[in-house]
């Protein structure tokens, strides 16, 4: 009978079998894998929202860039960014200063911010326009929080490439975790908002239903997956076993970036998808 070493059991010395997640990890040949297919979804997502721009500017052209419009080309902007950061994924996290692996992994973290951002301020100018609210300040709000989100990442990402401290490290994972807090806080707030007030429409109203459905599914949805963001990230600033900016943890980045981006963007996309009616022609009259 074969006696195991003093302090070791089956598990132990049983091999890379049975710790699957450890030879995912180590294996170039499921981080290519892994990140290759990421990337493919980008591109997929990327490219839905491309195609939607382009109906809708075929649709309504003389609308201009409405904020439907803005909302599917920061998509397209956004998902193709991260498509491409991750096809590169062996340059980008073998960089020699770990700030521009950094900064080309958060960046599109904060498109994605501004991206879906743009729905909270849309619904907030709803809201206050059926309220009789002053609606002025909104837009000056939205850019005044994203500029100053942006200004603060800027510093200290300059901070860090001068001074590589991991303490500063540290203050950028919290801060793109108030970030994400932001970001769920407005969906719930402004969203909640919304669909509170559908919710006491006379239900014979056109469309009401089909728009409580929206409102309530695309809320759902982003508080969701911002807060799923917020808690890795504040898990990764504690916990470097589940950093998310190293090139052997594919499968944790697999998870993540699934749940916290391509899937939200993909059934927002979704949602949303119905396009504008078409403006009829003031010399056409219909035959009657």
């Amino acid at each position: 009978m074969t006696r195991l070493p003093l302090g070791s059991s089956p598990i132990d010395i049983a091999g890379p079998a049975t710790n699957w997640w450890d030879h995912v990890n180590e294996s170039d040949q499921w981080q290519d894998g892994i990140f290759y297919s990421l990337c493919a979804s980008y591109a997929l997502v990327s490219a839905v929202a491309l195609i939607q721009l382009i109906r809708i500017d075929l649709r309504v052209p003389e609308y201009g860039w409405t904020t439907q419009k803005v909302f599917h080309l920061m998509n397209f902007v956004v998902n193709g960014v991260r498509a491409i950061v991750l096809g590169f994924h062996k340059q980008v996290f073998l960089f020699h200063y770990k700030v521009l692996t950094l900064a080309i992994l958060d960046l599109p973290g904060l498109l994605f911010f501004s991206t879906f951002t743009l729905l909270v301020l849309f619904w907030a100018e709803i809201y206050h326009q059926a309220r009789s609210l002053p609606t002025d300040k909104l837009r000056i709000s939205y850019i005044a929080i994203n500029g100053a989100i942006y200004f603060i990442q800027a510093c200290i990402w300059v901070y860090l490439w001068v001074n590589d401290n991991s303490t500063v490290e540290f203050i950028g994972k919290i801060f793109m975790a108030v970030v994400s807090v932001i970001a769920a806080l407005g969906f719930l707030l402004y969203g909640g908002r919304l669909f509170l007030m559908l919710r006491r429409f006379p239900i014979e109203s056109k469309g009401r239903r089909k728009k409580l459905h929206e409102v309530g599914s695309v809320t759902a949805i982003c508080f969701t997956c911002f807060l799923i963001r917020c808690f890795v990230v504040v898990l990764s600033a504690f916990d470097s076993d589940a950093s998310l900016d190293v090139l052997d943890h594919p499968v944790l980045n697999l998870i993540y970036y699934l749940l916290v981006e391509i899937l939200p963007s993909a059934l927002v996309l979704y949602i949303l998808r119905k396009l504008p009616p078409k403006r009829v022609s003031a010399q056409y009259h219909p035959i009657s």
